[in-house]
């Protein structure tokens, strides 16, 4: 792979209207816990060994056929998150560590798995643009059911979104650790800004 590839019709639609209907009605989903890099975006997380996909299945059975084909063998720590974009959303340029907090001398992941699960309609923005140092070697504009696979260590963005509407996307930062750095890392936990008691309130819902 040279910086990036792209495939598309991944998945049956009917999963990603589950998929969209899972994500969008989780207890969990609810302003960013991203940095500042994300800018009027929604979303959650879930941090997970290898050994933990069997416990992030349990919890979320959605995202089961997504780890399925998106995870690669060779990785064995995961950083995984629904991002939603609006009218207004950006993403700034940066290199994803979101397992740093956990382990400061983190590298970058080995790569970046990133579904389209939900795009506007005939959408203006929200193109991924990849750069290998300051040098712009990708720009994608994304595609509903299209799974692009992009190197751990390049800078990367989203243009704004100038259009109604919702741009879903499901991004796993992939991580190949040694074992010091792994056993830093979660075996399975949720990152959310939800709030104690929505969560609550939403698991005892009828």
């Amino acid at each position: 792979m040279k910086y990036y590839r792209q495939q598309t019709n991944t998945f049956p639609t009917t999963y990603l209207n589950d998929l969209w209907g899972e994500i969008n009605s989780s207890p969990y989903f609810s302003v960013n816990n991203l940095n500042r890099d994300f800018i009027a975006t929604k979303g959650f997380s879930v941090v997970f060994q290898q050994s933990g996909i069997m416990e992030v299945v349990e919890k979320f059975p959605f995202f089961q056929p997504y780890l399925d084909v998106a995870i690669l063998d060779n990785c064995n720590a995961f950083y995984l998150n629904p991002l939603l974009l609006k009218e207004g959303s950006r993403v700034d340029p940066h290199i994803d560590r979101s397992l740093r907090s956990y382990c400061k001398t983190i590298e970058p992941p080995a790569f970046v798995s990133v579904l389209y699960v939900r795009v506007p309609e005939n959408m203006e923005g929200g193109e991924l643009i990849l750069r290998c140092q300051k040098r712009q070697v990708g720009q994608i504009k994304p595609q509903v059911n299209s799974l692009v696979y992009f190197q751990g260590d390049l800078t990367h963005s989203v243009n704004p979104v100038k259009t109604p509407g919702n741009r879903l996307s499901l991004v796993c930062e992939q991580y190949s650790l040694s074992e010091d750095e792994l056993e830093e890392i979660p075996r399975f936990t949720v990152e959310s800004r939800a709030s104690i008691s929505k969560i609550k309130k939403r698991k005892n819902a009828p």
